[in-house]
C-alpha cells in the first residue's frame, strides 16, 4: 500500500505541482461544489495511477485542484463505495493519497436516511460521531506504522473545532443545521423499516453507505476531519415506499446551495 500511495502521489505532484491544505469528498448530488473552486487542474480518476474509478450515477470521477480565496483545495468529484465491489483499501486509497500531497484537513459530505424525528427531507446534519457497522474494517490487516498507529484513538473522529466554526457560520448565514450520529452500513439496498428501527435503537440519527471508512483512515493519519450530511429520505413507515436513487439525488441537490455555502465559508474562515 505504501508504495502504491507514493507512486500515485509522485504522479499527482509532477502533474500538478500543487500542494492543497484541504481535501473535500463530494457525495451524492453535491458534485457541483467544484463551481466554487477556482480550478487549476482536473485529473480524471482513470488517468491517475492506482486509482479506482467511480461507477455510481451522480458521481463524476475526477480530482479537482484549485483555490477558494487563498486556500488550496483538492476535491473528489465522486467517491468509492464498498458496495461497488471495491476493497476497503481501495475505498480509502484517495484519503491516503490526499495526506501525502499535503492535505491536513478533510471535509466529507454525503446523503443519508434520517431516523431522528427532528429531521425532514433536506435537513443539513453536522456529523458529530459515527457508528461503524460496515462488514470490513479499512485498517484490517498488517499495520504500516508509516501511515499511523495500530490502534487509533477515535474519541474525536469529527473535529469539535470545525463543528463549532460551521455552527457559527450557519447562524450568521441563517441556515439551519442539526447535529447527528451517522451509521455506516454496507448497502446498496436502502434500509428496511426494521433496519431503520435498529439504527435508531443503537443511537444513530442517520444512516448511509459511505464516509465511515474514509474518516477512520483520515484519523489513522491524523487528518482533522469534518462531516456533513443531507437527509434525503426519512426512515419511517409512511415514507419508506417512495425512496429511489433519483429522489435521493433530487433532495441532495435542493439542499446543495446551503451545503456549498457552509463548506466554502468553513474553508475560508478556518
Amino acid at each position: 500500500m505504501w508504495e502504491l500511495v507514493q507512486e500515485t502521489v509522485n504522479y499527482i505532484k509532477k502533474t500538478t505541482n500543487f500542494t492543497p491544505e484541504y481535501g473535500v469528498i463530494l457525495g451524492s448530488g453535491l458534485g457541483s461544489f467544484t463551481n466554487d473552486i477556482k480550478v487549476e487542474y482536473t485529473l480524471p480518476y482513470n488517468e491517475i495511477p492506482n486509482f479506482p474509478v467511480s461507477t455510481v450515477e451522480g458521481h463524476k470521477g475526477a480530482l479537482v485542484f484549485g483555490t477558494i480565496g487563498d486556500k488550496k483545495v483538492v476535491a473528489m468529484q465522486g467517491r468509492f463505495h464498498y458496495y461497488e465491489g471495491y476493497s476497503m483499501q481501495e475505498v480509502t486509497f484517495p484519503v491516503r493519497v490526499m495526506k501525502y500531497i499535503g492535505v491536513n484537513k478533510l471535509i466529507v459530505s454525503n446523503a443519508s436516511g434520517g431516523v431522528n424525528p427532528n429531521y425532514k427531507v433536506g435537513s443539513i446534519v453536522v456529523i458529530n460521531d459515527h457508528v461503524n457497522m460496515m462488514p470490513e474494517h479499512p485498517l484490517r490487516g498488517k499495520n504500516d506504522e508509516r501511515f499511523g498507529p495500530r490502534f487509533v484513538n477515535m474519541s474525536e473522529p469529527y473535529s469539535t473545532k470545525m463543528i463549532a466554526k460551521i455552527k457559527e457560520i450557519a447562524a450568521s448565514s441563517d441556515i439551519e443545521v442539526l447535529d447527528g450520529v451517522y451509521m455506516g452500513l454496507q448497502g446498496p439496498t436502502f434500509e428496511t423499516l426494521h433496519e431503520y428501527k435498529m439504527v435508531k435503537t443503537i443511537g444513530a440519527d442517520c444512516v448511509g453507505m459511505s464516509t465511515v471508512p474514509e474518516v477512520i483512515v483520515a484519523r489513522h493519519m491524523e487528518l482533522e476531519t469534518f462531516g456533513i450530511s443531507v437527509i434525503t429520505d426519512i426512515g419511517s413507515e409512511e415514507h419508506l415506499e417512495s425512496i429511489t436513487h433519483e429522489e435521493v439525488l433530487k433532495a441532495a441537490q435542493e439542499a446543495e446551495p446551503h451545503v456549498r455555502h457552509l463548506i466554502k465559508e468553513l474553508i475560508l474562515q478556518y
